[in-house]
């Protein structure tokens, strides 16, 4: 026997991280009524104009390739415009049926098999088949590789549109890390192209299944996108979608107000203000998965004064983030004190910060540095720096002297994730998951971030993740991250909100549609005003 997650059921949301908006309930009740009643929706008109995006990071180009995905959000930027997946957050629910128009799980946790949609193609017009499934997942090498490959036993091809992934054990996040963006292995390429030009050659002329096909691209700096007429899903309304890497705000913002580009990502401060009192632009905070936080990396040495907890709690308190928060992002982003995102199934709500930086100064009196101490380096993702900056100041108020070191987003999670950074680091992940994926990325022995580990943790997270008992797995989730918070392993931030700018000639910018993703998406929805 076997549990059903049959089109529409598989993508409707459980739990607090995969609640419909209203909006995405309307449209949806639409869609089911025209096809229950026998009517189809009316053509959808040809794709017409340009949409141009300023991103706020430098356009690696790896990130065309969904096999080498890092734990992170921002590779799916690129992913949500290219490629698509088995199933992928949409706006009806977390793990949403895409490529894949149902899959089922086996009653012993063990079997999960997928049918995929009759009729979908890749651009260059070839089938998705169960054997470019097979293939993707097998070359995939990103975030969470070992990972998923140490659970799951064997993929099968039972046919050309079904596949089975047969695991080792019961494994209840398989679904979390392979279909949602916690990991990019459930994203399809075309095995016989891929196989025929290789690897490097997919990367100069990448051919996915998503809404659009490559162009173009100059590598790091701007990526033209055209519109695929034969995506599953429905024709994009935007003929042509090109993505440029602006890293400065101000130079952003000033090419939004121009009408040079006609989304702005990731504003800040006086400059978030600006656009927002500007006639004709709109200003747009989106709610994400993406939790900053002070990592605490060399707590594991001995010898290093971050071993001690006292120390560790000073930094803690020493800051201010309510200011933070008003100073950058106008107030929008949660201040949460955990690492997992508050949005996430089985998020532990610990005691609210404290900013108290007279008892930060006789912590770090107490653990022995009455005049503070110089802590070296913090490393950060540049395009945060100014968060990064704010943190600094605050610690310097109470003697913790240490230096900022701003790397460009690609190295910075290269060297991130080969714990290669020393001192301190401002982490943070965007990606989608639940509680037990976050803590084994940055917390549990050997995950991607996690540069030591706490044995009490381990085993914890050893028996959670074999559970299958929601409420159990839920409480041994809650020890683990209580322990976490008790421990200061890190200095939690804050969960941040997205600050956008979007010009006037956008009509929907995608922003919002799927819950707490902070980029525009699904980019197909997008649609500019009619003349």
């Amino acid at each position: 026997m076997a549990v059903d997650r049959s089109e529409p059921a598989a993508g409707r949301p459980s739990g607090p991280s995969a609640r419909r908006t209203l909006r995405s309930l309307i449209r949806f009740l639409a869609v089911s009524i025209l096809t229950l009643s026998g009517l189809a929706p009316l053509a959808a008109a040809a794709p017409e104009g340009q949409v141009n995006v300023a991103a706020h990071v430098t356009l690696a180009p790896r990130w065309l390739d969904p096999g080498d995905t890092e734990s992170a959000i921002t590779p799916f930027l690129v992913l949500y415009a290219v490629h698509d997946a088995m199933v992928k957050p949409m706006p009806v629910g977390l793990t949403t049926p895409s490529l894949a128009e149902s899959w089922t799980m086996s009653l012993d946790g063990l079997t999960y098999d997928f049918v995929l949609r009759s009729g979908v193609k890749f651009h260059n017009g070839e089938p998705v088949t169960a054997e470019d499934v097979k293939f993707s997942f097998e070359r995939y090498k990103g975030g969470s590789a070992k990972l998923l490959k140490d659970h799951v036993k064997v993929v099968q091809v039972v046919d050309a549109r079904h596949i089975r992934f047969v695991l080792k054990e019961p494994w209840p996040d398989f679904m979390t890390v392979s279909g949602t963006t916690e990991t990019g292995a459930g994203w399809v390429v075309p095995k016989k192209y891929v196989e025929k030009v290789g690897d490097e050659g997919f990367l100069k002329a990448p051919i996915g299944a998503g809404p659009f096909k490559f162009v173009s691209s100059t590598p790091g700096v701007e990526l033209v996108l055209e519109a695929f007429d034969g995506y599953w899903r429905k024709v994009p309304s935007v003929k042509r979608l090109v993505l440029k890497s602006v890293p400065d705000e101000t130079t952003r913002a000033a090419a939004l107000k121009r009408g040079e580009v006609d989304i702005a990502y990731f504003l800040n401060g006086p400059v978030a203000e600006d656009v927002r009192r500007t006639p004709g632009l709109r200003l747009m905070a989106t709610r994400t998965n993406a939790v900053f936080f002070l990592d605490f990396v060399e707590q594991w040495e001995a010898k290093s004064p971050w071993h001690d907890v006292r120390v560790r709690r000073a930094a803690n308190l020493a800051l201010d983030l309510n200011s933070i928060n008003e100073a950058l992002t106008l107030g929008h982003s949660r201040i949460t004190n955990s690492i997992v995102p508050a949005s996430f199934d089985f998020y532990w709500q610990p005691p609210a910060a404290v900013y108290d930086p007279v008892k930060a100064k006789a912590l770090l009196a107490e653990a022995g540095y009455p005049n503070g101490f110089d802590a070296g380096e913090l490393f950060c993702d540049s395009s945060y720096a100014n968060l990064a900056e704010a943190a600094i100041n605050n610690l310097e108020d109470v003697g913790i002297r240490i230096k900022l070191r701003p790397l460009e987003r690609a190295a910075y999670y290269k060297a991130y994730a080969e714990k290669t950074f020393k001192n301190v680091i401002q982490g943070s992940s965007g990606a989608f998951g639940n509680a037990a994926t976050r803590i084994q990325a940055f917390v549990a022995k050997g995950g991607a971030y996690a540069y030591g580990d706490d044995a009490e943790i381990d085993a914890l997270f050893d028996q959670q993740a074999v559970e299958l008992d929601q409420a159990r797995r839920g409480a041994t989730l809650a020890k683990i991250q209580q322990r976490v918070h008790d421990q200061a392993m890190f200095a939690p931030l804050w969960q941040l909100a997205f600050l956008n700018g979007v010009g006037p000639r956008v009509k929907e910018s995608g922003f919002g549609l799927i819950a707490n993703y902070p980029y525009t998406a699904p980019y197909e929805d997008m649609s500019l005003v009619e003349k």
